[in-house]
């Protein structure tokens, strides 16, 4: 055999060459390990910090939900003030029943004052048409003076919040004027 026979039967398999060529050097190897561990530890950060936001938030939103009427029942103090100092007066011998009506209607007109300032709106239908979604028909009664489907007593006032109904008025309702009897 020539030396040009062996040349060619010893052809290294260019498989097995490139695959040294994949094998990482140790300082390579070693870089990527810290850099995996790096990034896990920012992933462990980042969940961590994740559920302590998520328990401040639950814990947030407790307080507010706890706290929320704080501000109304602070302007509401001074109304009980007034109903406390009107109880003491109505107790007092002598007591004069016009000027404890006149206190009281103060009290009242402060407490819807307070009320008023937050959002709450009376609604008191007397002679306006009939509305299902603000109204509660409690019955129909003839009137001569208020038009059928129209509001002809409010029994209880009704209220809105914002614009949400909280409770509907509560009313009686125009049938029209009453038929006369044929005789």
């Amino acid at each position: 055999m020539s030396s040009s026979d062996t040349t060619d039967t010893i052809n290294p398999d260019p498989a097995a060459s490139s695959a040294t060529k994949d094998v990482p050097a140790p300082d390579a190897l070693a870089a990527a390990k810290q850099e995996a561990a790096q990034n896990y530890d920012r992933y462990l950060r980042a969940v961590a910090d994740l559920e302590n936001f998520r328990r401040r938030t639950v814990r947030e939103k407790d307080e507010l939900r706890q706290f929320a009427n704080a501000r109304v029942l602070e302007d509401l103090l001074p109304v009980l003030d007034n109903l406390a100092l009107g109880l003491s007066a109505a107790k007092q011998p002598g007591a004069d029943l016009t000027a404890l009506a006149g206190g009281v209607e103060l009290v009242l007109t402060q407490l819807k004052s307070v009320l008023t300032s937050h959002g709450l709106k009376e609604i008191s239908p007397l002679g306006q048409p009939f509305d299902a979604n603000f109204h509660e028909a409690l019955s129909a009664q003839p009137s001569k003076t208020v038009p059928e489907g129209s509001v002809v007593t409010v029994v209880r006032t009704g209220y809105a919040l914002s614009g949400r109904l909280l409770r509907a008025a509560a009313v009686i309702v125009s049938s029209g004027a009453a038929e006369k009897a044929k005789a």
